[in-house]
């Protein structure tokens, strides 16, 4: 088998906004939309991700366990700009660490099962095992 996607579930009441934010914010593009979800891929990536609607009252309790994962130079900053651009649409957010070196961000009335992580690059500098 070969990796194809990842997907996550979005609050159907805010699932357009989140959309569009990973569209302007993040430069990925929408690939395939349905009534329940849409695939979107960031440019030069060769994976994909789905988001689903849910009408999920509840969030997941260790979602912050769960992310989707991009690298920064900066990366609190980056995540501060989603903030302030999810707060310009009427979305809460909020920002926290896991280290000095990377941070989540967590719109909680959108993300069902997951944070935004945002991380230094050399924290994805590993070998791969062959």
């Amino acid at each position: 088998m070969q990796f194809n996607h990842i997907a996550n579930r979005l609050d159907t009441r805010h699932f357009d906004a989140v959309v569009t934010m990973f569209e302007e914010c993040l430069g990925f593009r929408t690939l395939r939309r349905t009534a329940r979800s849409v695939w979107l891929r960031q440019h030069d990536a060769n994976i994909d991700l789905q988001f689903s609607r849910s009408s999920t009252e509840g969030r997941d309790a260790d979602k912050l366990r769960s992310q989707i994962a991009f690298l920064s130079e900066t990366p609190r900053a980056a995540l501060e700009t989603l903030a302030e651009w999810a707060a310009a649409h009427g979305l809460a957010a909020s920002i926290g660490a896991y280290s000095p070196r990377e941070f989540w961000l967590d719109i909680p009335e959108a993300f069902v099962d997951f944070v935004i992580e945002a991380m230094r690059p050399e924290l994805a500098d590993y070998p791969i095992a062959e």
